[in-house]
């Protein structure tokens, strides 16, 4: 009788992991939307990164 029960919840395990896997996984967003958005923020970072080292730049004593 186990063996029934093994094969039940096995049975059960695939379908929640085929559920899974049929989800989307950024709620929608294209490919391409998701790295343009993600390269907006790298330059966003590097603008800063770059104002802030000029500014320090700027304030060593020479």
């Amino acid at each position: 009788m186990a063996r029934g029960n093994q094969r039940e919840v096995s049975r059960e395990k695939a379908q929640k992991k085929l559920a899974a896997q049929s989800k989307p996984h950024e709620s929608g967003v294209s490919k391409t939307k998701r790295m343009e958005r993600d390269a907006e923020i790298v330059r966003a970072k590097q603008a800063a990164a770059a104002a802030k080292k000029a500014q320090e730049a700027a304030q060593q004593p020479k």
